[in-house]
C-alpha cells in the first residue's frame, strides 16, 4: 500500500474546506440567535413594539447592505491576490484603503438614517419608528470597518476571526436587547422608546464584533500568510481549470483576472515578491468598487422584498380605519410566523453553502450531467423539507402561536405565511445552483419580479383581507421567483423533476402527516383537559405542539419511503444514514 502524501496539493484544499465549515457553523449559530431573539422580544414587549422593531430592522439591513455588501468578498479577493504574489505590505495597504472607503460610506449611511429618521418615519406612515431608526443608525459607524477586517482575514485564509466575531456580535446584540427591554418596560416607557432600546442592541453587538476583530488584528499584526504561489501544483491546476471556463465569466471578472496575472507583463511585481511600481490608491479604489458594487446591487434584492411590507403595510392597514398604534400591533401579529419560516430557510442556506462550489466545480470540468443530477437532487430534497414545513406549520399554527407568542391572535396570517417556507427554500437552493453555474444575475432579476408582485398584491389584497392579504402576497411572490428559477434551470441545465416525485407522492405523504397531526392534537387535547385541567394555556399548547410536530414528522418521513417519494438510490446518497436506514425500512415493511 502506498501511503505517500502530497501535502503541497492537499493542504490548500483542506484549508479551504475547513474554513468553509467554520464560517458555515458560525453563520448557522448567528442566524439561529438572530431569529430566535424575536420570540422573547414579542413576549416581553408585546406586539406593538414587535411591529415597530420589524418595521425598522429591514430598513437597517437594506442600508447596511448598501454600506457593506460585497466588501468582505472584495477585500478577501484583493488581499489574497497580493498574498499569492508575496506582496504582504500591498495586501495591508489595500485593506487600509478599503477601510477608509468603508468608513466614509458608513458615516454617510449613518447620517442618512439619523438625520433623516423623521422623514423616513413619515414616509412609512408611522411616527413611532423615528426613535428606533435613530437608535439602530449608530451600528453603521462600526459594521463597515468590521466587514473590512473580516474580508482581510478571509483573504489570508483565516476564517476563525470572522466566525468568532459573528457569534459574539449576535450574542451581545440579543443580551443588550433583553437588558434594555427590561429596563425600559420597568420604567414604563412608551412603545417607541422600548423599540429603540431593542434596536440599539445592533449597535452594541457591532461594537462587540469589532472589538473581537481588532483583538485578532493586534495579536496577529504579522499573520502567517498561506504558503501558496503561482508555481504551486494546486494553483497551477486551479488556473488550468479556471482558464477553461474564462469564456463564461462576466466582463468585470475577466478584467480582474487579467489584472491579477499581469505580473508576467511587467505591470505588477513578480510572484516572488520583488519590489515594483505600486498601483495608485485611486486605481485600487476604482477596481475595488467595480468589483464590490455588482455584489452589493445583487444583495439588495433580498432585504427589498422584506422592506416592501415596511413601507406598504402600515399605511394600508390605516386605510382600513386602524390608527397608528393599531397598525403596528397588526404588523407585529403578521410577523409571528416569520421566525419559524426563517428557521426552515436556514436548512436550505446550509445546503447552499456546499452546493455552490459543487456546481461550480462540475461546470469548470464541463460535466453538464453532474450539474443536472446534483441540481435535481438538491431541489427535490429541499422541496420535500419545505413542503412538510409549510403544511406542518399551517396545521399547528394555533398551538405554536400560543406556545411562542402567548396567544392565538394572528394565527390565520401565520398559517398562510407558513407556505412561504416551501417556496423560499426552493428559491434559495435554485439561486445557489444558478450562481454556481455562473448565472449570477438571473436569480436577482427573478427576485426583483417577486418584489414587484409583492407590492402589487399588497396594494390589491390588503384593503380586502388585511394582514392575511399580505401573507398571500408573500407566498405568491416567493412562488413566482422560485418558479422562474426552476424554469431557467429547465431550459439551460435540462433539470427535470417529474410531477409524480415532486407533487403527487409528496402530497400523499403530506396528507398522512396532517392526519397524524390532527389526531394527536385533538386526541391529546381532549385527554389533557380531563387529566391535567390545571395546566396553563401556554404549557398546555406547548405539549400539544411538540407532540403533534414530532408525530407529524415521523409519519411524513415514513410515508415518503412508503410512497416511493424517496427511492433506495436517493437514500443511499445520504452520508452515514443511507446504508443504515435501508435494512430498518425493509424490516418494518416499508420496503421489500
Amino acid at each position: 500500500m502506498n501511503n505517500t502524501r502530497k501535502p503541497e496539493a492537499d493542504v490548500p484544499g483542506k484549508s479551504l474546506l475547513k474554513g468553509a465549515a467554520v464560517l458555515g457553523a458560525a453563520a448557522i449559530i448567528s442566524k439561529l440567535l438572530g431569529t430566535l431573539q424575536k420570540i422573547p422580544l414579542q413576549n416581553m414587549a408585546g406586539d406593538g413594539v414587535f411591529g415597530i422593531y420589524n418595521a425598522v430592522y429591514p430598513l437597517y439591513i437594506l442600508i447596511l447592505t448598501v454600506a457593506t455588501a460585497g466588501i468582505p468578498i472584495a477585500v478577501s479577493k484583493f488581499v489574497s491576490e497580493q498574498t499569492v504574489l508575496g506582496r504582504h505590505d500591498e495586501a495591508k495597504r489595500i485593506f487600509k484603503l478599503a477601510t477608509a472607503v468603508l468608513s466614509v460610506t458608513g458615516l454617510l449611511c449613518f447620517l442618512l438614517l439619523y438625520a433623516g429618521s423623521g422623514f423616513i418615519a413619515s414616509w412609512m406612515g408611522v411616527g413611532q419608528t423615528e426613535k428606533a431608526i435613530r437608535s439602530v443608525s449608530f451600528a453603521l459607524l462600526l459594521v463597515p470597518v468590521m466587514a473590512a477586517l473580516r474580508g482581510y482575514f478571509q483573504g489570508i485564509q483565516n476564517m476563525v476571526p470572522t466566525a468568532v466575531s459573528q457569534v459574539v456580535e449576535q450574542f451581545v446584540r440579543v443580551c443588550t436587547m433583553i437588558v434594555l427591554l427590561l429596563y425600559f418596560t420597568r420604567l414604563g416607557r412608551t412603545d417607541d422608546w422600548i423599540a429603540a432600546g431593542a434596536t440599539f442592541g445592533s449597535a452594541v453587538g457591532a461594537a462587540a464584533g469589532l472589538i473581537v476583530m481588532l483583538l485578532y488584528w493586534w495579536r496577529r499584526r504579522e499573520p502567517d500568510f498561506p504558503a501558496i504561489g503561482p508555481r504551486d501544483e494546486f494553483n497551477s491546476e486551479s488556473n488550468r481549470e479556471l482558464s477553461r471556463d474564462s469564456n463564461s465569466k462576466p466582463k468585470q471578472a475577466v478584467e480582474d483576472d487579467e489584472y491579477a496575472t499581469s505580473a508576467e507583463e511587467g505591470k505588477r511585481p513578480s510572484a516572488m515578491g520583488s519590489e515594483g511600481p505600486v498601483e495608485p490608491a485611486s486605481s485600487v479604489i476604482r477596481r475595488f468598487l467595480r468589483y464590490a458594487l455588482p455584489i452589493c446591487l445583487g444583495s439588495l434584492v433580498v432585504p427589498l422584498l422584506t422592506l416592501v411590507d415596511t413601507f406598504t403595510m402600515p399605511r394600508l392597514l390605516m386605510v382600513r380605519g386602524t390608527d397608528e398604534a393599531g397598525a403596528m400591533y397588526a404588523f407585529g401579529l403578521y410577523n409571528h410566523g416569520l421566525p419559524l419560516v426563517q428557521l426552515v430557510s436556514m436548512i436550505a442556506t446550509s445546503m447552499s453553502a456546499a452546493l455552490i462550489p459543487a456546481i461550480a466545480v462540475a461546470k469548470i470540468r464541463n460535466e453538464p450531467e453532474v450539474i443536472r443530477v446534483r441540481s435535481e437532487l438538491a431541489i427535490r430534497f429541499t422541496w420535500l423539507i419545505g413542503l412538510a414545513a409549510s403544511f406542518g406549520l399551517a396545521a399547528t399554527a394555533i398551538p405554536l402561536n400560543i406556545m411562542f407568542f402567548k396567544s392565538a391572535e394572528g394565527w390565520e396570517a401565520m398559517a398562510l405565511l407558513a407556505f412561504t417556507a416551501g417556496f423560499s427554500t426552493v428559491n434559495i437552493v435554485t439561486s445557489s445552483i444558478l450562481q454556481g453555474m455562473g448565472a449570477v444575475k438571473v436569480p436577482v432579476i427573478h427576485l426583483l419580479v417577486g418584489v414587484v408582485i409583492k407590492i402589487a398584491l399588497n396594494l390589491l389584497l390588503m384593503p380586502l383581507w388585511g394582514i392575511q392579504g399580505a401573507a398571500v402576497a408573500a407566498v405568491l411572490a416567493y412562488g413566482t421567483a422560485s418558479g422562474l428559477n426552476y424554469r431557467y434551470l429547465y431550459k439551460h441545465a435540462r433539470v427535470r423533476i417529474s410531477a409524480s416525485s415532486a407533487i403527487y407522492r409528496p402530497l400523499l405523504a403530506v396528507v398522512c402527516m396532517c392526519g397524524a397531526i390532527f389526531i394527536i392534537y385533538f386526541g391529546l387535547d381532549a385527554m389533557m383537559k380531563v387529566w391535567t385541567p390545571g395546566l396553563s394555556l401556554r404549557i398546555h399548547n406547548t405539549i400539544l405542539s411538540l407532540a403533534a410536530v414530532a408525530a407529524g414528522g415521523i409519519v411524513y418521513l415514513l410515508a415518503l419511503f412508503k410512497t416511493g417519494a424517496i427511492s433506495r438510490s436517493e437514500l443511499a446518497l445520504v452520508p452515514s444514514i443511507g446504508q443504515k436506514a435501508e435494512p430498518i425500512l425493509v424490516r418494518i415493511g416499508l420496503w421489500k
